[in-house]
């Protein structure tokens, strides 16, 4: 949420606190890492970046082995106000940490001292591309949104700044390659944040394509593919932003204000597909942080989205029909909280493919995430284009645990029939609603195509033009749904029929 020192004028009657900058004086003789070589181009200024690697490069100059600082610079012309809020800061902000961590409710902030140079390429497009030439450059970071991890057809003139980030990425390895006359020792390590899957790969398809479209040297592609690295990695851990509630006073409990103060939980991991020896350079293991050097990243990237999005899904849908709003409410309702827990473990647990412990060590830390008392995680913006998220978070489960078993797992074909009710609807005044379980109103945002089907099966049904089997047996059917016709698993109409029968009956 954003918060202006307008703001704090308005809502602190107490005399005005010192900005934080170098010389806030809670924080003067902890400022490690600002004189330190930049050895990281960050390119996005936003929370993510902020309480996620930044503040892992900050444990591991604490410690001494990384030794490196960032030059920081936002993506697009909109994030000028944080940047600029950044240089008031001396490139200083603090990280507050809550949440629950082996049972217990853990508070505790710091002061994050990592950005030594803060550019602004809009203002500053020389000044951002004579970073290009700095000898202890070795990494480029970004967090750009998956929308800003795409090519753009751009033209390239002289002096003016580029839109794109991977546009923005081509020239400063161009500059770099030119400036270093193409040595194999000046390539970089790229290290994107964004959630798409491969996004190294992607990343680099797209600089590639940049270099063949303004006819850069052959040489220099042969240098891009030769000796730089773009490394595929996943991102896990929940940075809420701003705490805008609770600014005022924990301002005046640590004696400064800061703007730029950030919320994440405790949890962090992050999966990069690369070499081990990469730790040497970039030593977050070493450091004790939950980071893994990985030969192949899928099987995190499948955990991730079968165990963690998985039970969104299951708790979402069946939240909402029981009148709930947030994650933390369905986990404290212990009747559904040991469902959840029972599904998981039985039945999406030894269906994922990968090491089983780890599997299970992943689930028992979801799940104790889900209670995090300072996060409000609502069901209606989980159940956004549920049936998408079913198709692929809860129906690979379904088939490979049919595949493993020869029987069905009676909690996901349960949650099959939750979601075809939840699909039960009416469009009123241009909206799409639904009725929960004691009929009070919630919206559906989904594909219109989607939305107009189930309307028009429950429609139907209700109008005895087809029995509730024929209904279900059309939702499993429909191929533009699910690229197949799931009629032809086994038994598994019948089964969401009986549930589905059940449910409305209730």
């Amino acid at each position: 949420m954003h918060y202006t020192k307008e703001d704090s004028i308005l809502n602190n009657s107490q005399d005005t606190l010192n900005p934080l900058n170098k010389k806030t004086a809670p924080i003067q003789d902890n400022c490690v890492g600002l004189e330190y070589p930049i050895k990281v181009l960050q390119i996005g200024e936003g929370n993510f970046l902020r309480g996620f690697c930044d503040w892992m490069i900050h444990q591991c100059n604490k410690k001494g082995y990384f030794q490196g600082s960032i030059a920081v610079t936002q993506p697009r012309p909109a994030g000028k106000e944080k940047i600029d809020q950044l240089k008031e800061q001396d490139g200083l902000y603090t990280l507050l940490t809550r949440g629950v961590e082996n049972g217990d409710t853990v508070t505790s902030s710091e002061v994050i001292s990592v950005f030594s140079q803060v550019i602004n390429p809009y203002e500053e497009w020389n000044t951002f591309l004579q970073l290009a030439a700095n000898p202890t450059l070795e990494f480029v970071i970004s967090n750009t949104t998956e929308a800003g991890l795409n090519y753009q057809p751009t033209l390239l003139e002289e002096g003016v700044p580029i839109q794109s980030f991977p546009g923005k990425l081509t020239l400063f390895l161009y500059h770099r390659y030119l400036h270093f006359s193409g040595s194999t020792e000046k390539g970089l390590t790229m290290l994107p944040c964004e959630l798409l899957e491969r996004n190294g790969d992607t990343l680099k398809e797209c600089v590639l394509r940049y270099s063949k479209e303004w006819e850069l040297p052959e040489a220099f592609i042969k240098w891009i593919k030769e000796h730089n690295l773009f490394l595929n990695s996943l991102v896990d851990r929940i940075v809420t932003g701003f705490p805008k509630a609770e600014a005022d006073a924990l301002f005046t409990a640590w004696g400064y204000e800061d703007f730029l103060l950030n919320t994440a939980e405790p949890y962090h991991f992050w999966a990069i597909e690369g070499n081990s020896e990469l730790d040497h350079r970039l030593p977050f293991k070493k450091a004790g942080l939950n980071v893994h050097w990985v030969k192949d990243l899928s099987p995190y990237q499948t955990r991730k989205v079968r165990i963690l999005n998985g039970a969104h899904t299951l708790m979402a849908l069946r939240g909402i029909l029981s009148g709930m709003e947030t994650v933390k409410e369905f986990m404290e309702n212990s009747n559904f909280s040991h469902l959840l827990h029972e599904v998981i473990k039985k039945e999406v647990i030894p269906s994922t493919p990968g090491d089983f412990n780890e599997n299970k060590v992943y689930a028992e830390e979801v799940f104790e995430r889900f209670t995090n008392p300072f996060i409000h995680h609502r069901l209606t913006d989980i159940s956004l284009n549920s049936l998408s998220k079913f198709k692929h978070r809860l129906l690979p489960t379904l088939k490979s645990y049919a595949d493993l078993n020869g029987a069905l797992p009676l909690g996901i074909v349960q949650a099959f029939a939750v979601l075809i009710r939840f699909y039960k609807i009416e469009k009123l005044k241009g909206t799409w609603t639904g009725e929960d379980f004691k009929g009070y109103p919630y919206i559906l945002k989904d594909e219109e195509y989607v939305l107009e089907f189930y309307r028009e099966q429950w429609l139907q049904y209700q109008e005895n033009q087809i029995s509730l089997l024929q209904l279900v047996e059309n939702v499993l059917g429909n191929k533009d749904f699910w690229d197949e016709n799931l009629n032809r698993i086994e038994d598994l109409s019948n089964l969401v029929h009986k549930y589905l029968e059940e449910i409305i009956k209730a």
